[in-house]
């Protein structure tokens, strides 16, 4: 029966692909090859620009245990491409397996790749496993900022318990510059509240910028009268990290926003929307 049950739980998962690559023609970038299947889209709105914007969407409405998502996304030469979501993503409960995603980004010689997802929103015994492993050529440019909330505050949830693993590794010229991971397992609300771990935040993001140097550390700190968490930056080796923690999603959206402007100067059109 045990047998029985998992053969139609696994055969109910939803299981999403996308492989997106693109490329720049007479000064514009323009999609080269697009690839999906399962419940994962992706579409670019908007005419052909210098700055080409595509938008990832899950159809299955969110993230539950056993699901699989699978993104490959390729920048080629001189193009510059940014990538978000329609909406924020949120990872139910599981009573089995954790759910995966794995990201893969490609950024070749002169190309610009910004990675600005909306945020990934937990639910009380979500479990989620990420990997993110990017190339850069040499003179590539990468933006990367990623955000956790545990629980939707203003709906009064709260995420007692669960697990995350995040895997990050950055790649520039076959040689790594930058590697980290996030584990969070078993009584999140609890070690949250720990203070040298987030002091009782829920929320918390991580943003990368490659080239990045002491004048990007400077110019997010040129905001930091207008932030309301707690928000950190250093830079090192020729790239720049900057740490949020929040109170709740909204604060941290908040801080995010003002981290965006400052090292990129705009945002993506939807999350203005």
């Amino acid at each position: 029966m045990a047998a029985k049950r998992d053969e139609i739980f696994a055969a109910n998962r939803a299981v999403g692909h996308v492989a997106l690559s693109v490329k720049s023609v007479a000064g514009k970038t323009r999609r080269d090859e697009v690839h999906e299947a399962g419940s994962l889209r992706v579409r670019c709105p908007g005419a052909p620009a210098q700055e080409l914007e595509a938008i990832l969407i899950n159809t299955a409405g969110g993230i539950a245990g056993g699901d699989r998502f699978d993104l490959r996304i390729a920048a080629g030469q001189g193009a510059s491409l940014v990538v978000t979501t329609a909406a924020a993503e949120k990872v139910y409960r599981t009573l089995g397996p954790d759910s995966l995603i794995d990201v893969r980004l490609e950024v070749a010689a002169g190309a610009t790749l910004t990675w600005l997802p909306q945020e990934t929103i937990l639910f009380n015994h979500a479990r989620l496993a990420r990997s993110i492993e990017v190339d850069l050529a040499g003179d590539a440019r990468l933006f990367l900022a990623e955000a956790i909330v545990c629980g939707r505050a203003g709906m009064g949830e709260a995420v007692e318990d669960g697990s995350l693993f995040d895997r990050w590794r950055v790649w520039r010229d076959g040689r790594l510059i930058y590697a980290e991971g996030v584990r969070l397992d078993g009584p999140i609300a609890q070690r949250l509240g720990e203070t040298a771990v987030a002091k009782g935040g829920i929320a918390f993001a991580t943003v990368l910028i490659v080239p990045g140097n002491d004048e990007t550390v400077q110019a997010v700190r040129s905001w930091q009268d207008q932030f309301t968490g707690e928000v950190g930056a250093s830079a090192w080796n020729g790239l720049a990290a900057v740490r949020l923690c929040a109170r709740d999603g909204a604060a941290l959206r908040h801080d995010l926003v003002h981290v965006m402007t400052a090292v990129r100067g705009s945002l993506p059109r939807i999350w203005t929307n």
